[in-house]
């Protein structure tokens, strides 16, 4: 229970550096602390103590396995997160280049 909760905190200090952050890069780093959180609980929904994993079969073993369905979820979402984590930073690059600053209220000010 104590892991859940701290994937639950771990998602909640993202989501405050989100929320409450003005600097672009501080703000892609409180969503990657967000992806993590995520995919940290969805690897720890499929697990399970003292199982093995399901490609180790033997005729005589209890069949006591790990849920593969949240592994393969949690890699295709790290997947996804690097992708678009890579086009978040691109685009805090581009507007570095165009405004100078990094700071989102500062952007704001400078429409034009």
């Amino acid at each position: 229970m104590l892991i859940f909760i701290s994937c639950i905190i771990l998602f909640l200090i993202g989501l405050y550096a989100v929320v409450a952050k003005r600097n672009l890069l501080k703000i892609a780093i409180g969503f990657c602390i967000m992806e993590y959180a995520v995919n940290m609980l969805f690897a720890l929904i499929g697990f399970k103590s003292g199982a093995i994993d399901p490609v180790i079969t033997k005729v005589d073993m209890p069949h006591n396995f790990v849920d593969p369905l949240p592994q393969a979820l949690v890699l295709t979402a790290i997947v996804i997160g690097v992708g678009t984590t890579a086009l978040f930073l691109s685009f805090i690059v581009r507007i570095y280049e165009k405004f100078k600053t990094l700071d989102v209220s500062e952007i704001k000010k400078l429409k034009g």
